[in-house]
């Protein structure tokens, strides 16, 4: 059966508090409990022969400027085989929340600067999970002006570097005409037990691990 990982992958998860989601800091192991965790056990689940490995370094509230300000210790230094990147919401919430602007264009430079280097230093083949938006208010809403063009550029760039891509604002757009957003998420970014099974389960039948 072809997925997308091989055998032997060092799989690294790498973004913000979607991703961190409870990881203990104190162990270099622990993956957290939201998506990223479910999506590690299940990936080992399902496929064992692969011998996959995975490490989890989502840090709480970052951008993708702080992301890259961690990016040799906490990426290159692992040297990971694929890296699965979600980062963008907080570049938004922050505008929002405390008036701090980052433009699309200082977004795309730092997200490049991430995919650049771990191309060249490592080789990776890169997962790109894009940002999303479940609003739960009107005021939330118009978030989307600020959002919509940090997503087009993450669907340029995994065009662009090969990469697989993972349409999760889409994804959670169509979950919500299902259940509607409250089912999704906590605070319209924030995901519940359902948001995380879901993502989990969008990124393993994205590379081809399905149950």
């Amino acid at each position: 059966m072809t997925t997308f990982l091989t055998r032997g992958d060092r799989v690294l998860f790498q973004g913000d508090s979607l991703t961190d989601w409870g990881r203990d800091r104190s162990d270099p192991s622990s993956l957290g409990h939201g998506w990223a965790g479910i999506a590690a056990a299940l990936a080992g689940a399902r496929r064992p022969e692969l011998g996959l490995t995975f490490h989890n370094r989502g840090v709480g509230g970052d951008t993708a400027a702080l992301v890259r300000d961690r990016w040799e210790a906490d990426a290159l230094a692992l040297e990971p085989t694929v890296i699965s990147l979600l980062v963008g919401v907080n570049d938004t919430w922050r505008r929002y929340a405390q008036g701090q602007v980052t433009s699309v264009e200082a977004y795309e430079e730092h997200y490049r600067a991430l995919l650049d280097s771990a191309r060249e230093r490592l080789d990776a083949r890169f997962v790109l999970v894009e940002p999303f938006l479940l609003p739960r208010t009107a005021q939330q809403a118009a978030w989307r002006e600020d959002l919509d063009p940090r997503i087009a550029v993450v669907r340029r760039l995994a065009d662009e570097y090969g990469a697989v891509l993972l349409a999760a604002d889409t994804l959670f757009a169509e979950a919500t005409i299902v259940a509607g957003a409250a089912h999704w998420t906590t605070d319209g970014v924030h995901l519940t037990p359902a948001g995380n099974g879901l993502l989990a389960e969008a990124w393993l039948d994205t590379l081809g691990i399905n149950g």
